[in-house]
């Protein structure tokens, strides 16, 4: 997580030009600040400014090519500021839209509908000035604690992400970094195995497993190796993987998909800034007609939106469920995603654990008899604010043979307030504590459903008509207390009454 407390007042004070110069939305400002890091991003790559482009709309003809040196953010940095947003505009936006990437590569696919809409000359040069400021302190950071630039740069941009708060719509809000990492830990993705995100947003559950897989693979020293302040060990050297296979392997092994063009192009541009060098992030819904790939993946992480209905005429036929509930038909398209022995850890609203519908039984009769379900994590209201105060769960199944029994565990605290301010508390609330239960919980000796965390028996969840709501299983304690009688408390009051008429008649006495 970023940790300049410099860094962050510059991003703050980029969100409120922005927000001045006339662009309130969040996730427009986002995508064009995006737009503007990676000029800044690029410049230090000599070899994509050799030879002469042709912007768009030009003839083809000598006169009109320019130069690819005056594309570059030193270039274009140090002309008024007129003149440098028509530059940016009409040269170098559309070079970073077309010769970034490969022609077929995702991000060149997904840019072509991309339009850079700053308004002002004083805008442009105001966020030119505090990028450079940003970079400044980057450089800094890299240079005298040891940091490397491709997290510095990742870390800033998860800062900036953190500005979609007021731009959650149709259910989707993003989901917090460090439940993120939970999921991810629990599951412990592997190296060379296919993992997927049907509702991938900005690339946040795709981007944690990537940098746990890079851990796993960098050296445990203390200069590459630091748990952050949730407590999770991360390292992105991997100082023990070829580059020739780490390429191969980032290419070849993620997959996310939305059904919102923007957000695909934050979850590219995400992924591109954390160092994928050729992310694949596509336009697609994968609840839809159109989507075709099943029994493919071998780890799938979600936090799909919970948006209510869709139309029923465009669910895919192979979703079979009774519903047209989002919530439901993404778990179903989620098993189907997985391949044998393949595993999931999804986010869901509580109300999927114990919904009394056909529908949400059947899903949660699915998740029991035809996969393993490991472990249902209910977590607190205020963690989604202030995105969204709604209850959720994380689900971990994994497809192979059938569940036994199913860990539960109640999440109270995640190291921060559960207010809309999310303030970090000392400590790691409970994150560690079921990181290290669950991947313990063979050796568990079964206890009673009194504690956080228990084992309920398959055969006990279909006694109860396959609900998975923790509160039905858990066993409260209730502490008796004593109570006096009905006639000994009215002799108490008479008592008081008496004390409090003759105070009244004492300070009456001093009146006289």
């Amino acid at each position: 997580m970023l940790q300049n407390p410099t860094i962050k007042r510059l991003i703050n004070q980029l969100w409120d030009k922005f927000w001045s110069g006339g662009i309130a939305n969040p996730l427009t400002a986002i995508e064009q600040i995006t737009y503007l890091l990676f000029m800044r991003i690029i410049d230090a790559q000599d070899f994509l400014f050799i030879g002469r482009f042709l912007p768009p709309g030009q003839a083809d003809k000598p006169e009109n090519y320019i130069d690819k040196q005056e594309l570059r953010w030193r270039k274009f940095k140090e002309l008024p500021e007129g003149e440098m947003l028509s530059r940016v505009q009409l040269a170098v936006f559309p070079f970073l839209k077309t010769e970034l990437s490969d022609e077929d590569s995702p991000f060149v696919k997904h840019m072509q509908n991309a339009v850079f809409v700053i308004p002002k000359p004083s805008l442009m040069k105001d966020a030119v000035k505090l990028i450079e400021q940003i970079y400044t302190e980057i450089d800094n950071d890299a240079k005298i604690k040891g940091h490397t630039l491709q997290d510095i740069q990742g870390d800033v941009y998860e800062h900036l992400l953190t500005g979609l708060a007021q731009a959650g719509r149709n259910g989707q809000f993003r989901t917090p970094r460090h439940i993120i990492d939970l999921a991810v830990e629990l599951v412990r993705p592997k190296i060379n195995k296919r993992i997927a995100d049907p509702a991938c947003g900005s690339g946040g559950f795709l981007l944690a497993a990537y940098l746990y897989i890079l851990t796993q693979y960098t050296t445990d020293k203390d200069d590459y190796l630091k748990r952050d302040e949730d407590g999770f060990l991360r390292g992105t050297r991997a100082d023990q993987l070829t580059t020739k296979k780490r390429l191969t392997w980032e290419s070849r092994y993620f997959q996310g998909f939305d059904i919102d063009q923007t957000m695909v192009r934050m979850g590219l541009m995400n992924l591109m800034m954390h160092g994928f060098k050729n992310p694949q992030v596509d336009y697609r819904d994968t609840l839809s007609k159109e989507y075709k790939e099943e029994i493919k993946y071998d780890y799938v992480f979600a936090n799909p939106p919970f948006t209510g209905n869709i139309d029923k005429g465009d669910i895919n036929e192979n979703l079979k469920l009774p519903t047209t509930k989002t919530e439901l038909l993404f778990l179903e398209r989620i098993i189907r995603m997985l391949r044998p022995g393949g595993t999931a850890a999804v986010i869901v609203p509580q109300g999927v654990l114990f919904g009394s519908g056909s529908a949400f039984k059947l899903i949660r009769q699915k998740m029991v008899e035809e996969a393993e379900l490991k472990a249902v994590i209910t977590i607190p209201s205020g963690v989604f604010k202030p995105y969204a105060g709604v209850s959720t769960a994380l689900l971990i199944f994994t497809k192979a043979g059938r569940t036994d029994r199913t860990w539960f565990y109640e999440m109270k605290d995640d190291g921060r307030t559960l207010d809309d301010k999310r303030t970090k508390l000392t400590g790691y609330g409970d994150l560690q504590d079921i990181v290290t239960r669950y991947h313990d919980r063979a050796n568990a000796t079964p206890a009673d459903r009194k504690g956080q965390c228990f084992f309920v028996s398959k055969q006990d969840i279909v006694d109860s008509d396959y609900s998975l709501g923790l509160n039905i299983y858990q066993e409260k304690e209730y502490e008796a207390v004593h109570y006096d009688a009905p006639r000994d408390i009215l002799a108490q009051l008479r008592v008081l009454e008496t004390a409090i008429v003759n105070g009244i008649d004492e300070l009456e006495g001093y009146l006289r």
